[in-house]
């Protein structure tokens, strides 16, 4: 094979490598962005189901929505 044909080979198998980890990568971003956004109001608000699972969190989060944050309640919202 030649040279040239290796790195265009190489470039596509490369960028398909690429756009498979980005959607992962950019889901870890957003996750990170909420339990930012929602962690003080976990502990204030649904301190009892912590350990309960994202379920369960989610659910007071939701219960309690108008004594969230601002930043928080925008996440719960936008669920």
């Amino acid at each position: 094979m030649p040279h040239s044909l290796q790195l265009k080979s190489f470039g596509f198998a490369a960028a398909l490598a690429l756009m498979s980890i980005a959607p992962a990568a950019a889901q870890d971003a957003t996750r990170n962005a909420q339990e930012k956004a929602c962690s003080r109001d976990v502990s204030r608000h649904c301190r009892k189901v912590m350990n309960d699972g994202d379920f369960a969190i989610q659910q007071c989060l939701l219960q309690n929505r108008e004594k969230l944050s601002p930043a928080c309640r925008k996440v719960v919202e936008g669920h």
